[in-house]
């Protein structure tokens, strides 16, 4: 049968042309049917709600597979590894004129003009640009300098899973109950767990990233044997770790309802805190979300309802400070900040000759 060149489709009101609707993307796996471009569009547009909520006003980065997600494709990466997908940090040429912007500033002081979503005819449009995963910054276009959103990223290392992951954010969970704060969790569309939470507009990148290192020291002291803040692989060992870094500034992770290059086609599920333990991170594809999506809604829903103070956890922080516990390393990409350690790893630089 020939491959259909072009079909139209109702972006919320808008006619949104997708260009060659039958390519698969991702190929049929054990478990899964393929998944076509036009799958992915319309999946999108299935979940319009949440993943506007998630995008709504963010200037976003976006994740471009246009070659389709096969076995051995490789994703380009900061350090100059040249893959078949790369992310888009500035507005593609062409976009239409309904794709808003906004201009963020990365931490070498250069600056570019952002896809800045808001409404679903542009996530729609980025998915038919090949756009797999979207990866919105925690501030909103009125004010890209101040986060109004904590992003707790609690990623399993090796010899740890899911499971692991799950029990941990359950002590996460009651830290943040004692503190006063709300806080949502969501897969990570792999083997993660991600607690975003909804903070007042008013801190800077480095007192957000700040708090979330209090926040991941504290639960280390209470788990140990646990979970970890080290920013070194080898010092981490099967241990979850607390990933502050995704508080700094161009540092971002893959939104609600965003669609994870795996096998699969798996997608970063929002869940009720009960629900972690009961559900498998592979249990949400784009093929079942839309359904899973129709019958709960969105289980972010109420994120909105009230932002937090981030002052408990600046407080720990500066508590920290006292004991001795200062900041931690940045990025490598990232310039020398101020209060930074040096970016040697402890053990090795306790090695080194004197």
């Amino acid at each position: 049968m020939p491959s259909v060149p072009e079909t139209i489709v109702d972006a919320g009101g808008r006619e949104l042309r997708v260009s060659n609707p039958d390519r698969v993307i991702f190929p049929p796996t054990e478990r899964t049917a393929p998944v076509t471009k036009l799958d992915i569009v319309n999946y999108y547009l299935a979940v319009s709600e949440g993943i506007m909520r998630a995008l709504d006003q963010r200037p976003t980065t976006l994740e471009r597979w246009p070659k389709g997600v096969y076995p051995g494709m490789v994703l380009s990466t900061r350090e100059g590894r040249v893959g078949d997908a790369f992310y888009q940090k500035r507005i593609p040429k062409g976009a239409p004129d309904y794709v808003q912007t906004a201009q963020i500033e990365f931490p070498s002081g250069r600056r570019a003009d952002e896809v800045c979503p808001t409404e679903v005819a542009v996530v729609g449009w980025a998915a038919q640009m090949g756009t797999i995963t979207f990866h919105p910054w925690p501030v909103r276009l009125r004010d890209v300098d101040h986060p109004d959103e904590l992003r707790l990223d609690l990623d399993p290392q090796p010899g740890t899973d899911y499971a692991d992951a799950v029990g941990v954010a359950g002590e996460a969970r009651a830290l943040l109950n004692e503190l006063g704060i709300r806080g949502f969790p969501k897969t990570s569309g792999g083997r993660g767990i991600h607690i975003y939470v909804r903070i007042e507009p008013r801190w800077t990148f480095t007192d957000v990233r700040h708090a979330a290192i209090a926040f991941g020291r504290e639960l280390e002291r209470r788990r140990p044997e646990h979970v970890t803040t080290s920013w070194w692989k080898e010092e981490r060992g099967p241990r979850i770790f607390i990933d502050y870094n995704q508080n700094a500034r161009d540092r971002t992770i893959a939104s609600a309802y965003s669609i994870r290059p795996k096998p699969g086609a798996p997608v970063s599920a929002p869940l009720a805190w009960e629900e972690l333990g009961e559900v498998a991170p592979e249990d949400f594809t784009v093929a079942t979300m839309p359904t899973h999506f129709a019958q709960v809604g969105d289980r972010h829903a109420e994120i909105d309802a009230r932002a937090h103070t981030l002052q408990p956890l600046l407080d720990l922080y500066e508590r920290d400070l006292t004991r001795g516990q200062g900041d931690l390393p940045y990025p490598p990409d990232y310039p020398k900040m101020p209060g930074e350690p040096k970016r040697v790893q402890p053990s090795r630089d306790r090695d080194r000759p004197r």
